[in-house]
């Protein structure tokens, strides 16, 4: 059922993203030289028309060769819209190179521009909707996709909880399959053993079969893959070695052998990099500039609160595991304890001043001189100090992989409440998430949740 379902829902995206784009020209059209003033009519609107004709043909077959009319069921809103977003921009190029052979014609380059913004926001408005109503629908039981889980161990488990109490992803588990009955806790009916697998199949003709058989099972794994080939079903499979691997995993090809990259950072890639680097270098300067007159008051506030320099030098620990020295206005007074002591909410250290910088992150903003030189980015994990990362990289799992990016004046985790004395773990984890998730866009949205204190902005969630 969930494939007629997707052939309705698809030639339901594809006919409204029509409607839009074939509308969207006559409207800006209108727009143009009828609620705006000084438009003169110099190409009749049936000339439009054909352009809006063109365009739409043009844009839905972008959109199908970005994958934009599959299905979405486990793709975020915000991997979607940058699809669209550029989709448009190419619209956009296309019209503007037909405009420029044809100069004979002079269509009005502001009914272009509102046409452009026109399309862009219907478009994504309309996508956000539709996950709106989808979501609703499978929350009550419709367009669910039928899936039967094989194993019942504890990655097994962690996916019926994940479906389970999370209706609106629209996954209904009709059952498992293992050895025996009742080896797990979960309470989804069990269907039968893998010998009767092929026949289970033709029964209960699922959706999709989800193999998460244990590592003493995994011999089962060729005969699993030709009874659903056999049966016609998709098969996707949850590795026993799941936990230690990204939400993104990336595969590289050696002489026709797959081969898994258990950590993929978008970051590695020079384009991103440079990109990144880029927006901090201008961000870092405008920054300066704007706050320098904040900077020096907290100058002069510090100097006269105690005795000492008015920065505080600290070591922490970078990029590729490289020392460096992190500015901040001093906000304590000078103690024994600056290159090992963790500074909490209601330390006696600080000064009265030094504490109210501090509630206002007033002396974090010399950091802006630290990304400059490149050794801090704008948004990234927070840096620690030596000793502290000789105590956590035993401890905490994970925690040298945020030594592969540099890091930030705010991150994910910073954001989302894991500052100062919280739970390092929770740190690590959201710091994982950043860098195996990062964008452009997820950094000027942390910087804005940053400058807002924008909880409401978070609809994200972490993949492990």
């Amino acid at each position: 059922m969930i494939k007629e379902n997707q052939r309705v829902l698809n030639g339901i995206n594809v006919l409204s993203d029509g409607m839009i784009v074939l509308l969207a020209l006559p409207l800006a059209y209108w727009v143009r030289f009828y609620v705006l003033s000084g438009g003169v009519i110099s190409v009749p609107l049936g000339e439009y028309l054909v352009i809006a004709l063109g365009l739409t043909m043009a844009h839905l077959f972008i959109c199908a060769s970005f994958g934009l009319y599959a299905s979405f069921r486990n793709i975020p809103l915000m991997k979607e819209l940058p699809k669209v977003w550029v989709a448009c921009a190419l619209d956009l190029t296309l019209l503007l190179s037909i405009l420029f052979i044809r100069k004979d014609i002079h269509f009005s380059r502001l009914a272009m521009a509102i046409f452009f913004v026109l399309m862009a926001g219907a478009l994504s408005v309309k996508r956000f909707l539709l996950r709106k109503i989808l979501r609703r629908l499978r929350a009550s039981g419709y367009n669910q996709k039928h899936v039967i889980i094989l194993g019942n161990g504890v990655m097994a488990n962690s996916y019926f909880d994940v479906i389970l109490n999370n209706p609106e992803l629209g996954y209904h588990a009709a059952g498992y399959v293992d050895h025996v009955v009742g080896k797990g806790d979960t309470d989804v009916t069990y269907l039968g053993t893998y010998d009767q697998l092929y026949e289970i199949l033709e029964q209960y003709a699922p959706d999709e079969v989800v193999s998460a058989v244990e590592m003493a099972d995994y011999q089962l794994t060729p005969q699993i893959i030709a009874d659903c080939e056999k049966a016609g079903v998709k098969l996707s499979i949850i590795p026993f070695y799941a936990s230690y691997m990204p939400s993104n995993p990336q595969f590289d090809d050696v002489g026709g052998i797959p081969l898994l990259n258990l950590r993929r950072i978008p970051l590695d890639n020079w384009a991103n990099a440079a990109v990144k680097r880029m927006v901090d270098i201008v961000g870092s300067l405008l920054l300066i500039l704007v706050s320098s007159p904040v900077m020096l008051v907290c100058a002069i506030g510090v100097k006269l609160s105690s005795p000492g320099p008015i920065l505080f030098r600290q070591e922490r620990v970078g990029l590729n595991k490289k020392p460096f020295y992190m500015y901040k206005f001093r906000s304590m007074r000078v103690n024994a304890k600056e290159k090992t002591g963790w500074s909490s909410d209601h330390d006696d250290r600080k000064t009265k001043f030094g504490a109210f910088i501090r509630k206002c992150s007033l002396d974090e903003f010399p950091q802006f001189f630290n990304v400059l030189k490149g050794d801090m980015s704008l948004v990234g994990p927070r840096p620690e100090v030596p000793y502290y990362v000789e105590q956590f990289k035993d401890d905490v799992p994970l925690y040298m992989v945020k030594h592969q990016v540099r890091p930030g004046i705010t991150g994910w985790a910073q954001v989302n409440g894991f500052r100062g004395d919280t739970s390092i773990k929770g740190r690590i984890d959201h710091d994982i998430y950043y860098i195996e998730h990062w964008s452009l866009l997820l950094d000027i949205k942390i910087l804005f949740m940053t400058v807002f204190g924008g909880k409401f902005m978070n609809s994200e969630s972490l993949s492990k």
